[in-house]
């Protein structure tokens, strides 16, 4: 049975959870839940930690249906008290959302987005060229990310056939898994730190101040 993922459709960073499994792995224990508040790593996006009961979350990964959560001490099975990091979630939340918004403005000058990467101090937006592509710079998406965090749009997610589509006001939305900021002003100031172009591709990094 899949984990049903929590954070697809709320914020919460406190839940009682049910625990399925717990199995020892590499001076760890692997803890299967039926389902999850913690993010597992991928979509360009860490892994949350955090603590089930006692025992201290240190990496969440998505492996087949599961969503596997490796702890330092061994759970029982049966209900527990999970708790996310508030503090590593929130960075997160607010890195991924800057991303969305440097994706949106490469857009609106005709690039297209295809690659991500949101960890901290290492944020980076890579795009190719559209058929109407214009000149890029780091004033012109900086221009634009703020004005959006400045009219502090708010968040809309659908699902629909399991895929999940996160969106800001009017702005296009693109499917992603990770979690976002429930309105733009939370995402607080970014930075456009340079541009490069390689091989046909234009990379935009970028870091929250």
């Amino acid at each position: 049975m899949m984990t049903q993922r929590l954070f697809f459709t709320h914020d919460h960073l406190n839940a009682e959870l049910e625990v399925l499994g717990c199995t020892p792995f590499d001076n760890q224990f692997a803890v299967i839940l039926q389902s999850t508040i913690f993010h597992p790593q991928g979509g360009g996006q860490p892994s949350d930690t955090g603590w089930l009961g006692a025992s201290q979350v240190l990496k969440v990964v998505q492996e087949g249906d599961h969503v596997v959560h490796y702890v330092d001490r061994p759970v029982s099975p049966g209900v527990i008290q999970a708790r996310v990091d508030e503090d590593r979630r929130t960075l997160h939340t607010r890195l991924h959302s800057a991303g969305h918004l440097i994706g949106n403005a490469g857009e609106t000058l005709g690039w297209m987005p295809i690659k991500a990467h949101h960890w901290p101090g290492e944020g980076k937006i890579t795009f190719i060229r559209g058929t109407s592509a214009q000149a890029m710079d780091a004033e012109a998406i900086q221009r634009q990310v703020d004005q959006w965090i400045a009219a502090n749009l708010p968040r809309h997610m659908a699902l629909d056939d399991g895929t999940r589509q996160v969106g800001f006001g009017d702005l296009p939305a693109y499917a992603c898994g990770g979690t976002h900021v429930q309105a733009l002003g939370d995402v607080g100031q970014v930075t456009i730190l340079a541009l490069s172009e390689k091989k046909g591709a234009l990379s935009v990094r970028y870091t929250l101040n």
